[in-house]
């Protein structure tokens, strides 16, 4: 039983997420279609994301794209990480009950949520605690370079899912100068970084070819939402994310810092202290610590199974406790962790003083919602869809073809593309984003179909006719009152205008090249 404790932990995260992902409750998120539509551009490099994501939307595409295709990412990555929790407690010297609390721990903090999400950041999270179980095998006696070298391996994948990789890298250096500092003066460690940059360099490549829009989308990223996390409100965040597991991942903690369970486990308790710092200066957004997390949940585990020796009554009551507790503090709160819950019945649940207080109904720009952000965010989007269908169905037949579909964000085209693949429409697109570099060549369009446009009135010169033939009227979704305008006859003016929009955002992301 022992032996198999990680595989069974990992079958039961998937099958579990499988269960609670929403389908039928709630559609896709605005970043799952964005991210969807890198697989019908595949590249080396995107302007919100290195490009893995795109290869695994490729794949999901080329076999239908269903919900199951989308979901099995996060789903595979999350089953992963706590495959690798678990391993790690073994190899601290965890027996099965350390080893279980380890992987209830997982499946009990904030991943129930975010290995929900086709989103980069399951990935991230698995590259994080696999580089940390790889730096942990070095560090113990039996640690041989190859630990090193895939050490290297998995933060090139990494980088190549998201740059928060480098402040992690940054992390484990630091770890190393503090509990390893010969370590930096092995070969075994430089080649280990020459080969993470290697796999890492096809993205570093493209972002240098562009003029780093990296730097344009940190800018925009915490103008508009670092801008609003405090350091207060991040370390609170610290405790609710993982507050099931509190007992756990904190004398865990502690017991990294003073090298226990073992020596090699003090690396640990550096990464995370070296990463929490930079996060902290940087107003990181709190889940981007979540990587950090799962490997003390294995130290935590087994530093508890030492103070728990002995098999005194209670000693067994404590193992007891420590094991139901995360699973009765995650049922307290996985109405707003699992997607499960009707929209109107979420609203309801956010009015309740407990909700409230935990700022669960508080969105990126710091306003209350009546839904979840993530939630609100995943409502609409067929509505659009079909919406915009119907309007282009109802086109003349012979310039139908002819038509640009401009939207205001990369959520709603991403949206109408993912819900008409298969029916005969052009494809969406916008000035959001890496559909900038996806937006086809300006020519004399007879019609087009305006989605989200802020400002219809400004518009009413550059064209013959302007009318609202749609707009999203679910009253819970986050885009509600999201319009769709027919817009005939758009004159050169409006076509010159077009032009100078694309290349002046273009420039701003690629530092004005």
């Amino acid at each position: 039983m022992r032996r198999h404790l990680p595989l069974l932990f990992a079958l039961v995260k998937f099958i579990s997420g499988l269960l609670l992902a929403g389908y039928g409750r709630y559609e896709l998120h605005r970043d799952e279609y964005l991210y969807l539509d890198y697989g019908r551009h595949l590249a080396w490099g995107y302007l919100e994301v290195p490009p893995l994501t795109a290869l695994q939307s490729w794949v999901s595409l080329g076999l239908g794209g269903g919900f199951f295709w989308v979901k099995l990412w996060p789903l595979l990555w999350g089953a992963g990480t706590v495959y690798v929790v678990v391993l790690l407690a073994r190899r601290l010297g965890g027996g099965t009950w350390a080893q279980a609390l380890a992987g209830v721990c997982y499946l009990c903090a904030a991943y129930g949520r975010l290995n929900l999400l086709f989103q980069p950041n399951s990935f991230e999270v698995l590259s994080f605690t696999l580089a940390t179980y790889l730096l942990v095998r070095y560090q113990q006696p039996d640690g041989r370079p190859r630990h090193l070298y895939w050490l290297g391996v998995v933060l090139g994948l990494g980088v190549l899912n998201k740059f928060t990789t480098f402040f992690f890298g940054a992390a484990v250096v630091g770890a190393l100068l503090v509990a390893a500092p010969r370590t930096l003066r092995q070969g075994a460690f430089w080649r280990a970084a020459a080969l993470g940059l290697l796999v890492a360099s096809p993205t570093l490549l493209w972002q240098v070819a562009h003029g780093l829009p990296f730097r344009h989308h940190m800018a925009l990223l915490h103008s508009s939402q670092l801008v609003h996390v405090s350091a207060a409100d991040f370390w609170r965040d610290q405790l609710l994310q993982c507050a099931a597991a509190l007992l756990v991942w904190v004398p865990g903690l502690g017991a990294a810092l003073l090298g226990r369970p073992q020596p090699a486990a003090r690396v640990v308790g550096l990464v995370y202290a070296g990463g929490l710092l930079i996060l902290t200066l940087l107003h990181g957004k709190s889940y981007y610590a979540l990587g950090y997390y799962p490997a003390l949940f294995a130290v935590g585990a087994v530093w508890w199974q030492a103070q728990l020796a002995g098999g005194s009554w209670a000693a067994r009551l404590g193992q007891v406790a420590l094991l139901v507790l995360p699973v009765l503090l995650n049922v307290r709160v996985a109405p707003i962790i699992y997607p499960v819950l009707p929209p109107a019945r979420m609203a309801a649940l956010g009015q309740q003083p407990f909700y409230q207080k935990i700022g669960v109904f508080r969105g990126n720009d710091g306003r209350t919602r009546p839904l979840p952000q993530d939630y609100a965010d995943m409502l609409g989007w067929q509505e659009l869809g079909d919406k915009v269908y119907r309007a282009y169905q109802a086109l003349p037949a012979a310039t139908r073809a002819n038509t640009l579909i401009k939207c205001d964000n990369y959520g709603q085209a991403g949206a109408i593309n993912y819900y008409n693949r298969g029916r005969h429409l052009p494809a969406a697109t916008s000035f959001n984003g890496s559909y900038l570099y996806w937006f086809p060549p300006v020519q004399p369009w007879p019609q087009m179909l305006l989605v989200g446009e802020g400002n219809p009135a400004h518009l009413v010169p550059y064209f013959r006719e302007l009318r609202q033939v749609g707009e999203i009227t679910n009253p819970y979704a986050l885009g509600k009152g999201t319009t769709i305008y027919l817009a005939l006859g758009p004159t050169p003016a409006l076509l010159a205008l077009v032009r100078a929009e694309r290349a002046q955002e273009l420039a701003a992301w690629e530092g004005g090249r």
